[in-house]
């Protein structure tokens, strides 16, 4: 039956303390066609609220749904709380695959133990501009896809290093990747 319909459903591991949460992340769960298991999951699913925190160890690679800043152990997956179905479903495949999934404006610590905070908000001139430089464009060749002044190219520019604290066009490129502000 392999290859026959759709990628067969995950065995996930949920910790929360909200019942009614509960109930909810389990019928998300089930209707993607995932596994309710106590042991050996393939994907641990943290619901992070006052209670619960992300495990310090695991055997299977985390998801936490959170709202709030998390300290300590960085999870595989960080994600709201308000995420769709299709959304958690997504996200723990990719997990379970080996990936990362960040939403964007959700806080942690990240692997140099600096808390990340929201990435900074840029018009979206900047955001253009940014991703147009991400994808190698000298400000002269910027200038001509928007059809703007090299002035202007360079003007954003210095307002782009400004928000994201970078020096260079490269660290700018970087920390929006990073940050989430662009995509490439």
């Amino acid at each position: 039956m392999a290859g026959s319909g759709p990628a067969t459903g995950l065995r996930v591991l949920l910790r929360t303390d909200e019942p009614v949460r509960r109930q909810g992340l389990i019928a998300m769960l089930e209707a993607s066609g995932h596994e309710m298991v106590d042991e050996t999951p393939d994907v641990v699913l943290c619901d992070v609220s006052s209670h619960i925190d992300v495990p310090a160890e695991s055997e299977a690679p985390v998801v936490a749904l959170t709202d709030r800043p998390l300290g300590g152990e960085t999870p595989a997956g960080l994600l709201p709380r308000s995420i769709s179905a299709a959304q958690l479903d997504a996200a723990l495949r990719a997990v379970s695959a080996g990936l990362l999934v960040r939403w964007p404006g959700v806080a942690a610590i990240d692997g140099f133990g600096a808390a990340r905070d929201d990435p900074p908000l840029l018009t979206p001139r900047e955001s253009e501009i940014l991703t147009l430089v991400g994808q190698g464009m000298s400000n002269k060749a910027v200038a001509r896809a928007l059809g703007i002044s090299v002035h202007t190219v360079k003007f954003h520019l210095e307002a782009l290093f400004a928000k994201l604290d970078a020096t260079s066009r490269a660290e700018a490129v970087a920390k929006g990747l990073r940050g989430g502000v662009i995509e490439l």
